[in-house]
């Protein structure tokens, strides 16, 4: 499960229902050690070259803004949990919307490699299918960033891994 460039149609994520609200879960394995992933996801100067724009205090307990490039998502965040270089939790919400959604990105290192986690939980069950192609999409642009790669074309991506999610989320 080695992650792949450009073009690949696997699906890294599985989809499931927890308590009336949807769970999107990725798993990736990157060819980089794990301090390499981790200064990726807790970096600003990094997080701006492949996730989105983010502004204000990322350590643990702070609050940020943040505009995703590949979705369009802004809103805000709270850094709930950082447990270098293994675990980051934060929470984010979206400007119109009350509820908070929690982001977990869990890495484990194997030998020179990584393995990576992301869920994220209380999604909509209605549109986890999107959200699921979504994920995937900033998952895939961790693993260019590391690896070297620029940033793919969010759209046609969406396009190609949409359909494999609609699929998903009917058997939930």
């Amino acid at each position: 499960m080695t992650s792949s460039g450009p073009g690949a149609h696997r699906t890294l994520g599985s989809l499931r229902s927890a308590d009336g609200r949807g769970v999107v879960r990725m798993e990736d394995r990157f060819d980089t050690r794990i301090e390499d992933v981790w200064s990726a996801i807790t970096d600003p100067g990094r997080l701006a070259r492949w996730l989105g724009q983010l502004e204000g205090d990322l350590r643990l307990g702070g609050e940020f803004r943040a505009r995703f490039y590949a979705s369009g998502w802004e809103g805000t965040g709270r850094v709930e949990l950082c447990e270098p270089p293994q675990r980051l939790l934060v929470l984010i919400k979206d400007v119109d919307q009350p509820d908070e959604i929690p982001i977990e990105v869990t890495l484990m290192a194997d030998g020179d490699q990584t393995v990576v986690v992301w869920e994220e939980r209380g999604k909509p069950l209605d549109l986890l299918a999107a959200y699921g192609a979504g994920v995937q999409i900033h998952v895939e642009d961790l693993a260019d960033h590391v690896a070297g790669r620029e940033r793919r074309d969010a759209k046609p991506r969406f396009d190609e891994l949409f359909p494999a999610y609609q699929d998903l989320a009917a058997a939930i």
